[in-house]
């Protein structure tokens, strides 16, 4: 993991603290995390298709990356039918964009009465079919993930940031959230401009979303 400075450009389980921890790789308790799925894009180059329900390998987005086991709560934001169990929302009024599904998705896992808030939760867009292996490997290295370090995400080598597959450490994303204000129609940018971020190696191969039929027929 590299702690990388700012740049300008470009379910209710165990809380935190509780048995449902796990031992990490780095010698520390491996933290429960809680997930974020935004999945209300409007899939303009698909012709307007939920996202959310596009099959890769037999299996539609969403359920590959509800795979990932963080050990913590998990909301859906989107107008997207969810397994049952799992919980949906949406931002209001809808179509705001992923900061404004970002905000929506922390109400709803405040709003939980079960358990509470966990110390790190990540966001994770719908169209990125290897998301859930991706935030496996992203929790397994927040043990070693010091004061100085806001958020993690994958490294693909190229030096640009996954946002939109991450994990933030809570209080920082929400001040942030506070700090922009209006969430509607906000830049993801503007969101994360000054955290403090760590990379984490991956096999860029996991890396890539679905934008087009093109990108969904080379994953597939």
């Amino acid at each position: 993991m590299t702690p990388v400075e700012p740049r300008g450009e470009h379910g209710g389980r165990e809380p935190e603290g509780g048995a449902g921890q796990r031992r990490g790789g780095l010698g520390g308790e491996l933290p429960d995390v809680d997930l974020v799925v935004l999945a209300g894009g409007r899939g303009e180059r698909l012709g307007g298709a939920d996202k959310a329900a596009l099959v890769v390998e037999g299996r539609s987005l969403l359920d590959r990356v509800l795979d990932a086991d963080l050990g913590g709560r998990v909301v859906v934001v989107g107008d997207t039918p969810v397994p049952t169990g799992v919980e949906r929302t949406l931002e209001d009024p809808p179509g705001g964009g992923p900061v404004a599904g970002i905000a929506a998705g922390l109400e709803a896992l405040e709003a939980r009465p079960a358990g509470r808030p966990t110390a790190w939760v990540a966001v994770c867009a719908v169209d990125q079919p290897q998301a859930a292996g991706v935030l496996a490997r992203l929790r397994a290295q927040l043990p070693g993930a010091g004061t100085g370090v806001d958020a993690l995400c994958p490294s693909d080598g190229t030096g640009r940031r996954q946002w939109l597959l991450a994990v933030y450490r809570r209080p920082v994303l929400e001040a942030a959230l506070r700090r922009i204000g209006q969430a509607h129609h906000a830049s993801v940018r503007s969101l994360v401009a000054d955290l403090r971020w760590g990379e984490v190696e991956v096999d860029p191969g996991r890396l890539g979303d679905i934008d087009t039929w093109e990108d969904l027929r080379r994953w597939e």
